[in-house]
């Protein structure tokens, strides 16, 4: 399962990312830092995180460096 869901968002930096150009305000990027919540943290609590870390990232924050 975990391997599966970081393909699947691979998949998307390589096809729908480049559309969408780069919006995020942290680094690493909300996908990247999905990734590598889930790798270090396991899939439940990867996802949690990575949520959070996308509703964090708005028009309205100020953003930054934030690894998982």
């Amino acid at each position: 399962m975990k391997q599966n869901l970081i393909r699947f968002i691979k998949i998307y930096q390589k096809v729908l990312s480049p559309f969408l150009g780069n919006n995020c305000r942290y680094y690493p990027s909300c996908s990247e830092y999905s990734i590598q919540a889930i790798e270090k943290y396991g899939v439940l609590k990867g996802i949690f995180k990575s949520i959070w870390r996308i509703l964090r990232c708005n028009p309205f924050s100020k953003g930054g460096i934030d690894y998982p």
